[in-house]
Formats: structure tokens, C-alpha cells, sequence
């Protein structure tokens, strides 16, 4: 009797460069980014991870990886090396700037030193083609098990001598406390829920303000000066909320620097 089926799949590049399916409701799995340039191993990675429960985005290139990492906030990304456009590595190291996105690499490059410099460059595992779905989807369970995870269900967050009590509506720096309007209150819920990591725009946008005002960057700026006023934060040299260029901010947590 045969074992599992090994896939490689070398079949001529797609020229799309980046897929994305319409995300499902979060309660139905979590998010897995598929960066591979190969369609039929994106589709069976799909098949794979969809009959596990997960939401599957898809990207064909460095550059369109690197959008939906931003775009998508994924819990884990599956990364090919040999992309069209830019080294796979590129991605890691980018992404590495401003999340810690779990990034298993699934690569036909076998040699140690290609382990060595993914890995080195923020990797989290490697995978040589071809694979075994079961192993693979072995790897993906340890990664999820083990990712950073927002303090979502903290009634209480708690950063340095800040803290923001959810329940209570009430946030307090070294022992004050500190007036938010509502906005400013989610705002400063939602980068705490996150500390750490970075949020984009768009889900800022997204999560406080609802859906059409996604693109209102100014919008989101006037109220982060107002939040970092009111909790004595100095935007050039922050103790609290940091601003990642062009992507979103972040959080900072106690221990960071």
C-alpha cells in the first residue's frame, strides 16, 4: 500500500500576481497566507487548510505577499522562496519589520544553507518540496499553537503604567486617570489588544470607524496626535504608540527596546 502522495508540482508560473477569495467570518478558522507562485500548489494548499478549518489567502509574488501580509493580517504564512519578482527571503525580512506572523517556508531549496538564511531572517520553519500535505498541515498546528496572540479577552490591559479597563471604560497612566472620547478609548483598546504588533490603517480604519472609511488615513492620524497628547507620548521618541511608515502603528510593549 502506498504511503501519502509527495508534491512538487513545477508547472509553468501563473501570471496573476496576487489572489485574493472574499474573507470568511473570523469564527470559522484562522487566516493562513499562501505565497507561491505554482497554482496547483496553492490549490491544494487550499484544499488542505479549507477542509481544516482555515481561511485561505493567496498571493503569486514577493510584492503581492508582502500587500497581503499588511492587508489581511494573517496568523500564518506559508512562503515559497523562488518567486517571479523578488527572493522569497525578502518577504521575510520586510514583514519581519513590523509583525511576528508565524512563516513556514515550503521550498524545493534543500540545502542547509538556504534553511539557515531563511530561518536567520525571521523563518519560523522549512518545509522541502515536495512535502507531505499531512506533515505540512503537522507543521501549520505547532505554529498556530505556539503564535503570539492578541490579548483579546483581557478585561484589563495592562502596558507599563498604563491601563485600560474595558469593562469599566476607564484608563488610568501611573495612577491618573486620562478623559478619551469613545474613538480615542477604541483606538488606544484595539492598539493595546495588539501590543506589539503591528496594526494597519485600514484595519484601524476598519475596526473603530466601519466599513467606508477604510482609505481615511488623515482622519486616523488627527486622532492618534490627539490619543499621544493625552497620554504624554512625544511621536519622535515614544513610550507608547509607534508609527510605522506608511503601514500603521504599533503599539509598544513594556519590554520593547
Amino acid at each position: 500500500m502506498s504511503g501519502p502522495t509527495a508534491i512538487s508540482g513545477r508547472s509553468p508560473r501563473t501570471t496573476a500576481n496576487v489572489r485574493r477569495r472574499r474573507a470568511l467570518p473570523s469564527a470559522l478558522g484562522t487566516r493562513v497566507l499562501v505565497v507561491e507562485d505554482e497554482l496547483p500548489i496553492r490549490q491544494l494548499l487550499r484544499r488542505g487548510l479549507e477542509a481544516h478549518g482555515h481561511q485561505v489567502f493567496e498571493a503569486a509574488d514577493t510584492a503581492g505577499g508582502i500587500a497581503q501580509c499588511a492587508e489581511c493580517d494573517p496568523d500564518l504564512v506559508i512562503l515559497d522562496l523562488g518567486l517571479p519578482d523578488r527572493d522569497g527571503r525578502e518577504l521575510i525580512a520586510e514583514v519581519r519589520v513590523w509583525s511576528r506572523v508565524p512563516i513556514l517556508v515550503l521550498s524545493g531549496r534543500a540545502a542547509a544553507s538556504e534553511k539557515v538564511s531563511a530561518l536567520d531572517l525571521g523563518g519560523s520553519d522549512y518545509v522541502v518540496k515536495p512535502f507531505h500535505m499531512q506533515e505540512l498541515l503537522a507543521r501549520v498546528r505547532a505554529l498556530l499553537r505556539d503564535r503570539p496572540r492578541p490579548r483579546e479577552d483581557a478585561a484589563v490591559h495592562r502596558v507599563g503604567a498604563l491601563e485600560l479597563d474595558v469593562a469599566r471604560h476607564r484608563v488610568r497612566l501611573a495612577g491618573s486617570a486620562v478623559k478619551l472620547s469613545r474613538k480615542e478609548f477604541e483606538l488606544l483598546r484595539v492598539l493595546m489588544m495588539h501590543a506589539g504588533r503591528v496594526v494597519t490603517h485600514k484595519q484601524l480604519l476598519g475596526e473603530i470607524w466601519g466599513r467606508g472609511h477604510e482609505n481615511d488615513v488623515q482622519y486616523l492620524r488627527v486622532y492618534v496626535a490627539q490619543l499621544r497628547h493625552k497620554l504624554g507620548d512625544d511621536p519622535d521618541r515614544p513610550r507608547f504608540i509607534a508609527n510605522e511608515q506608511g503601514v500603521g502603528y504599533r503599539f509598544i510593549e513594556a519590554d520593547a527596546g
